[in-house]
């Protein structure tokens, strides 16, 4: 399967000529990202803020195709105080031919032991690093170690001429780990992942 960074926390998952995005932001609501408009079989949104539910910026298949992708989520919450300043957020969990990969949308708290073992071992997992709205860094790296993924990909970050100003830079969560390589705005899936890196991608859509 392939992944396509979009930017900001937005993916595009294909398999089979079915296309998924998920967390397409309204055109804009982020500095620095020209506006989607991608095609696609299916689109989810983790929560309703701006810049994870710009649902008009996808154009829907009118065509009916079969998905190979089964879907999953858990009920979490956008801060650390059960929602009172943001709201909820869904973790979307993505299963397809043996791969599971886990999208932590705008995760500001702590997941329960038992959600937790959920998301385990999981092949990706797309967490934002940036703080500010979402958990930090640090807070992010701790959720690696728990969740011992094969491939951890940051989103929600800002860098130069992107993003928004209060939010860190992808450095400061890259610095806490050893293996960690740059890619372009696409990475193909063909097989489970073996060990654990870091896969910085370059957001498709950032204007430059």
């Amino acid at each position: 399967m392939k992944i396509t960074y979009l930017g900001h926390s937005c993916f595009k998952f294909e398999k089979d000529g079915f296309a998924m995005i998920i967390d397409p932001y309204k055109a804009g609501s982020v500095p620095g990202y020209a506006p989607l408009k991608e095609n696609a079989n299916q689109v989810l949104s983790s929560h309703k803020h701006a810049d994870h539910f710009g649902l008009s910026e996808v154009k829907l298949a009118v065509t009916r195709a079969d998905t190979p992708f089964m879907i999953s989520f858990i009920e979490t919450f956008h801060d650390d105080k059960n929602g009172a300043l943001r709201g909820c957020n869904n973790v979307i969990i993505v299963d397809v031919d043996g791969l599971r990969l886990v999208h932590m949308g705008d995760i500001g708290c702590e997941l329960s032991d038992e959600d937790i073992e959920k998301i385990k071992d999981c092949d990706v997992l797309l967490i934002p690093v940036g703080g500010f709205y979402t958990i930090d860094a640090a807070q992010a790296k701790a959720y690696v170690d728990k969740l011992n993924p094969k491939i951890t990909i940051p989103m929600h970050y800002r860098g130069e001429g992107f993003g928004y100003d209060e939010i860190g830079t992808v450095d400061e969560f890259i610095k806490l780990f050893e293996q960690v390589q740059e890619e372009g705005s696409e990475l193909e899936l063909e097989c489970r992942p073996e060990g654990h890196k870091v896969i910085v991608m370059r957001g498709k859509k950032v204007n430059v």
